[in-house]
């Protein structure tokens, strides 16, 4: 195929629409619920309030901001794919935005900007506390500021709306990897979000892992729960096009977000029936690295044991899980094979490691 004909492919795969908006209707918008910025995505993205006033002071002084990308969802709503922190920065200092459990957030009150020094201390309404607020004008120059919103229509599949938002993610502070993609899978299928979050809170999954407070608000029990879900049953010739893990669960989520409520009932009981085994077998010992002159477990949770045992049993559930001692029996044959005595996979990629050690957990769990 021809350049112009790849050209001519993709461009038909994306529908796009683009026009100025004025404050006031994005505002309107927002408040009709045809605007979803996601609540989930301003916990992770979030800017520093001397951030928010330069955004304001921008708005204020005319000056040009950067487009608004939203995908058009099968509602015909606006999902942010990019532009979150500044639609939120707006709305707040509007005294409209929402959190997740929809209650308004404090209205934004302004620091001292580089530029409007008066600005300090400003709300956009006559608020209790505020030193000031904008005039009556004021507020009306500010909602009558033009942005350039860019759609992407509903007609556009979801590897589109995927690669928008690997190229365009440019939100105002770091995210961890998974927070990232939690943003991706919100955009994409908001079902199937809620899906992981309920799976990765199950208790006896959470207790298993037994994660660091920190590991735990970077949501890489998330990432867990999800390399579970999408390796549990790779076939084992696709164990070799893995590669770079973090660039793999990103990849599939395209995948995952067309999963069948039915397809999704499964994965849920075989993860709640993988750690309830695993939580009565011996809760976070099960998945640490086993000592067996010591006859215990060592260290922290171990990636091996979670690839080979948390999977290798998952692979033949839902079903009936071996019992308590048997699952503990399997453990001990894990760490006393040689493949994977101290020091194995220091300082190997996990793609590298998971052609050994899935394998090895699903054969290990087959009798």
């Amino acid at each position: 195929m021809t350049l112009e004909g790849e050209i001519e492919q993709y461009r038909r795969r994306i529908a796009t629409d683009s026009y100025p908006m004025s404050i006031g209707e994005l505002a309107n918008l927002y408040r009709d619920g045809e605007i979803d910025i996601h609540p989930e995505f301003q916990r992770i993205f979030r800017w520093s309030p001397e951030q928010s006033s330069r955004l304001i002071e921008s708005i204020l002084l005319g000056i040009p901001l950067p487009s608004m990308f939203v995908a058009q969802n099968e509602k015909g709503v606006w999902d942010v794919v990019d532009g979150v922190q500044r639609m939120s920065t707006i709305f707040q200092f509007m005294g409209i935005l929402k959190d997740e459990e929809g209650d308004l957030h404090p209205p934004l009150v302004c620091t001292k900007p580089p530029f409007l020094t008066q600005l300090e201390g400003c709300s956009f309404e006559d608020r209790e506390g505020t030193q000031r607020s904008l005039t009556s004008a004021q507020r009306i120059d500010f909602k009558r500021a033009r942005v350039d919103v860019k759609i992407i229509k509903r007609e556009s599949d979801n590897r589109t709306k995927y690669d928008l938002f690997q190229r365009l993610n440019s939100f105002g502070s770091m995210a961890t990897p998974q927070e990232l993609r939690n943003c991706l899978l919100v955009s994409l299928s908001n079902k199937h979000y809620k899906w992981l979050v309920d799976i990765s809170r199950y208790q006896k999954f959470v207790s298993v892992v037994d994660l660091p407070e920190r590991l735990i608000n970077e949501r890489y029990h998330m990432e867990l729960a999800l390399r579970f879900v999408l390796l549990r049953k790779i076939p084992q010739k696709n164990l070799t096009t893995v590669g770079n893990i973090g660039d793999f669960l990103t990849a599939e989520i395209v995948s995952f977000v067309e999963y069948s409520d039915e397809r999704l009932s499964e994965e849920s009981q075989a993860f709640r029936a993988t750690f309830q085994a695993l939580y009565g077998a011996g809760g976070p010992d099960i998945l640490r690295r086993f000592n067996s002159a010591r006859n215990r477990s060592e260290g922290p949770f171990s990636l091996t044991a979670f690839e080979a045992i948390a999977l290798g049993l998952g692979f033949h559930l839902p079903g009936e899980a071996p019992g308590p001692d048997e699952i503990r029996e399997k453990r001990e044959t894990l760490w006393s094979d040689a493949q994977f005595s101290a020091g194995h996979a220091t300082g190997i990629r996990a793609d590298q490691r998971m052609k050994s050690t899935i394998p090895f957990g699903r054969q290990l769990f087959s009798s």
